[in-house]
């Protein structure tokens, strides 16, 4: 892992802390938390963050500072439910908490996990 992927995985890792199954994989060319066996979310190797989300909220957060449709690679489309979300743009913990709670609420929404 790049430097930035490892301090965004130890932020990450805090506000997960309670969370009951939690796990972490190399994926999408950055290292994903599953919870559940659902991955929330992936550091990216420059400190951004891959977010999965609800489809239907999709548009609605693009709207937020340092979103951006998330590709697979150069014109590569992930499709609606994958966000990337730029370094600067989590850099506080308030951000971070914030895109932490969307991927949550979707994945509690998808495996049936505690509210």
């Amino acid at each position: 892992m790049t430097p930035d992927q490892t301090v965004l995985v130890e932020r990450v890792r805090t506000l997960i802390a309670d969370e009951p199954v939690v796990r972490e994989v190399s994926m999408f060319g950055g290292r994903s938390v599953m919870v559940n066996e659902k991955m929330i979310v992936s550091a990216l190797k420059d400190g951004g963050l891959l977010v999965r989300v609800d489809a239907d909220q999709h548009d609605e957060l693009l709207s937020r500072p340092g979103a951006v449709q998330a590709e697979m690679g150069p014109g590569r489309n992930m499709g609606p439910g994958w966000i990337e979300v730029a370094a600067d743009a989590i850099s506080d913990d308030e951000h971070l908490a914030s895109w932490i709670g969307i991927a949550m609420d979707y994945n509690r929404a998808v495996t049936g996990g505690h509210q």
